[in-house]
């Protein structure tokens, strides 16, 4: 480690295949927290490249533990995280809202490393028990619609440095990673990245795997629809921008979609928004999401019958159905 350090301090890149090696390495245990720590600062500190994303990328999914939901086309909605913005659960919200309209899930998800309660805090939270026992999420696919795939339990490097990504409480690359290791392949993904740097690799990227995708970044800094501000869209086809108004009918502001200061209040938003006891605001936003990863499975002739479509599955119970079929299953 130390001499990729010192190749790194004197602002050199990596190769896909190096950075390959290195996280192999730190996922197989062979280097200290102090030398994985100052490995982590450099990417802090300068921006990732192609070629070093997509070695890493390469590592974590050797390393990985496979999983075979069974020829489903399933979708993952998640976002890079790292905004800084401490919303309430959007993207694991707006997964559940998809189920319930028939769309197989295959949520990927983690603890959060700069937010008060990431997806699995929240999923914890609720009394889901993680797994990754094959038979057990496909169970959960045929009878839920969705399963939750917890990434620590999948990609032993995660794990490894869960600890340190928790004490250095920042952004990392480890965050652009998520969205790209989904061990199940999902046929579909709305990614939600918090700055247009990471828009364009992620663009490059997903236009090499070739499956139908779409990015979404709020344009005030936000790694999903947030309605507070105009949201910038890409898909294979190509990118715009729209407006609050175009997604969730309305523009709302940043405290209504607060996650709280526990992963108690998390998980109280939570179940409050899929009971549909939810605000005006924080329902519009969860729609606007589920909507958009509805219309990138191209089932649907607009986005506005995608959003209907996802308001059906919230008021009819049907997602919160979903939630308690999910956890029910053990």
């Amino acid at each position: 480690m130390k001499k990729i350090l010192q190749y790194l301090f004197e602002h050199k890149t990596l190769t896909r295949e190096v950075a390959k090696d290195v996280l192999v390495n730190i996922g197989k245990g062979v280097y200290n927290e102090h030398e994985v720590t100052a490995f982590m600062t450099v990417y802090l500190m300068r921006s990732i490249t192609i070629e070093e994303l997509q070695g890493f990328r390469d590592a974590l999914l050797e390393l990985s533990v496979k999983v075979d939901l069974g020829g489903y086309e399933t979708m993952d909605i998640v976002g890079t995280g790292g905004d800084g913005k401490n919303t309430f659960n959007i993207s694991t919200l707006a997964c559940f809202i998809v189920a319930g309209t028939g769309q197989k899930v295959a949520k990927h998800g983690n603890y959060g490393a700069s937010s008060v309660s990431g997806a699995s805090n929240v999923m914890e939270q609720l009394g889901y028990k993680f797994k990754n026992d094959n038979e057990k999420l496909k169970k959960e696919i045929d009878e839920a619609g969705i399963c939750f795939l917890h990434a620590p339990l999948f990609h032993p490097a995660l794990k490894t440095v869960g600890p340190i990504r928790k004490n250095l409480a920042m952004r990392t690359f480890f965050n652009m990673l998520g969205p790209m290791a989904n061990p199940a392949n999902p046929s579909y993904q709305l990614v939600g990245v918090y700055n247009l740097e990471m828009a364009r690799i992620y663009n490059y990227l997903l236009q090499l795997e070739g499956k139908p995708f779409t990015i979404i970044h709020s344009l005030d800094g936000y790694d999903e629809i947030s309605l507070t501000n105009d949201t910038k869209v890409i898909t294979n086809e190509g990118e715009r921008i729209m407006t609050p108004e175009q997604l969730g009918k309305r523009m709302v502001s940043a405290q209504d979609i607060s996650g709280g200061n526990s992963v108690e209040d998390a998980a109280k938003i939570f179940t409050t928004i899929l009971k549909g006891e939810g605000t005006w605001a924080q329902n519009a936003v969860v729609l606007a999401n589920a909507a958009m990863a509805l219309h990138c499975t191209g089932r649907y002739r607009s986005y506005d019958e995608a959003y209907n479509e996802a308001v059906k599955s919230l008021e009819s119970g049907n997602a919160n159905r979903a939630l308690a079929k999910l956890i029910s299953i053990q």
